[in-house]
């Protein structure tokens, strides 16, 4: 008997959804909770571990080194002692580290660059075959990003791919990308430039997520008035679930 009444709830759900949204099903795109709008800006990079850093002080240059970031953000000069710099922008590290060297300089003028920034990296996640962490080394776009990570699944939308960046302010900011295209094309010289830091997420296909959606519907008995949108709108800021 259940399973004639789940049965019949399945049959009149599928029978409503042309009815509730169309000729096809339409998935919602509208900005999740937490995201800034996004802007073509070119995002500051922020030191991550293992970067190598030249540092300069332009009144005393016989404390001048190079510092590499430990695991735990942190670096270790002469005149400062250990400094937390991990997230920071060079100028930011400017000002930390010139703060930190007060105690034996009177005004100290610090300068920061990168000697080795070993921290650039993409992330991809979603509907590859191996999600992780990926150097990035020159110009990469998002669909070499992707590549890296073996590629896109069976059910992946391609169509729709969704690129997480840090913003202006350091908040992140969220747009979806149509690499159908370029995969059919094979011709990554158009492709979307990414930026270290940057956050790739490769949703379901339509149909994997409709069904998912309606055996959730089922299961749980969820009002069937609920909003049908990319799971990417339930992770928490910062691109969280990859």
């Amino acid at each position: 008997m259940a399973d004639a009444v789940r049965l019949r709830l399945l049959w009149l759900l599928l029978l409503l959804l042309p009815a509730c949204t169309g000729q096809e099903i339409n998935v919602s795109n509208r900005q999740p909770e937490g995201f800034a709008p996004w802007q073509e800006t070119i995002p500051v990079y922020r030191i991550g571990p293992n970067d190598k850093l030249n540092i300069r002080f332009r009144l005393t240059p016989e404390l001048n080194e190079t510092a590499l970031v430990a695991p735990d953000g942190s670096i270790a000069m002469r005149a400062t002692g250990r400094v937390q710099v991990l997230g920071m922008s060079a100028a930011e590290a400017e000002g930390a580290i010139a703060q930190a060297a007060l105690v034996v300089l009177r005004n100290p003028e610090v300068s920061v660059g990168f000697e080795d920034a070993a921290a650039s990296q993409v992330f991809v996640g979603g509907m590859v075959r191996r999600a992780g962490a990926f150097p990035l080394t020159g110009r990469r776009g998002a669909l070499e990003a992707v590549l890296l990570a073996g590629g896109f699944e069976n059910e992946a939308r391609m169509n729709e791919v969704v690129l997480i960046r840090r913003g202006p302010g350091n908040r992140p900011m969220l747009r979806t990308v149509n690499l159908q295209s370029f995969a059919a094309s094979a011709a990554t010289i158009d492709d979307v430039p990414l930026f270290p830091g940057d956050i790739i997420f490769v949703p379901r296909s339509r149909v994997a997520e409709v069904a998912l959606w309606v055996d959730q519907t089922i299961g749980r008995t969820i009002p069937f008035s609920r909003a049908f949108s990319y799971s990417i709108n339930r992770f928490p800021t910062g691109g969280g679930g990859l």
